[in-house]
């Protein structure tokens, strides 16, 4: 392995100290993924940070010290894992995607949920871009973060697309929908085939993860599920190569 590919498979850049933390929550809680805290630490002030991670709708974790250990030795029982990028607040996305609707201005939209291979997220935010994207939307949980290895499997697309992390994608999903947004998610077992399928121009299109696929809370909120159809013989397609086909299809 050569340098840079050593850079790149780094895991997410680790900010310890309770000083630093409690800086990052109140300044800049987009560029937290996920706060890790020492389980059972008994200390006041570090759930007192807890709370503000709450309130900063950034996901938190109890981990074990030694782990806390392996990211950074000076932690005081508290690590920030940062990505790469700062994710947009749902509060300011929803107001711009709300305006859209109303102006009747064409808008499609990502939602990638539970994608916990960051070369996977990586090569969805690159199509993304490349076929006319305008918002991806990530969950605050259960997928992984914006990291190195994401920013160079996306080659420079991270930098361009805007990625907006709601405190609850549920909750988002269901206001796009109030809004007149056509939401729909994709799904190999599917019965309803995306041949001949009409898209709205103002479309929310939902991928789920490579195991788990599309969670139900998101399903739920679909106007319909499509597959794309493939060889008897193929298990499915991969994450990022099913929404490449999708969003290359809604255009035509």
């Amino acid at each position: 392995m050569d340098k840079e590919d050593k850079e790149h498979s780094k895991p997410q850049r680790a900010i310890g100290g309770m000083r630093d933390v409690e800086e990052l929550l109140k300044k800049k809680p987009g560029h937290v993924h996920r706060v890790l805290f020492k389980l059972k630490s008994g200390n006041a002030k570090l759930y007192e940070l807890q709370k503000l991670a709450k309130q900063a709708n950034v996901h938190i974790q109890q981990v074990e010290e030694k782990l806390l250990d392996k990211l950074t030795k000076r932690h005081n029982g508290v690590i920030a894992l940062c990505h790469e990028k700062p994710v947009m607040p749902w509060n300011d996305t929803r107001k711009i995607l709300l305006e859209v609707k109303q102006n009747d201005i064409p808008c499609r939209i990502v939602v990638a949920a539970n994608l916990e291979d960051p070369h996977n997220l990586g090569a969805c935010i690159r199509s993304s871009l490349a076929l006319g994207v305008n918002f991806m939307l990530i969950p605050s949980k259960g997928s992984c973060g914006l990291t190195p290895t994401v920013e160079r499997s996306s080659a420079g697309a991270l930098e361009k697309i805007n990625i907006c992390r709601p405190g609850n994608l549920e909750v988002a999903l269901k206001e796009l929908k109030e809004a007149g947004y056509q939401i729909v998610g994709l799904d190999g077992k599917s019965e309803t085939s995306i041949v001949g399928f009409e898209f709205s121009k103002h479309l929310v299109m939902a991928i789920g993860g490579e195991d788990k696929g599309l969670p139900p809370y998101i399903r739920k909120y679909c106007d319909s599920v499509v597959k794309i159809p493939m060889s008897a013989e193929a298990h499915s397609y991969n994450a990022s190569v099913a929404l490449s086909l999708a969003l290359y299809h809604s255009f035509y």
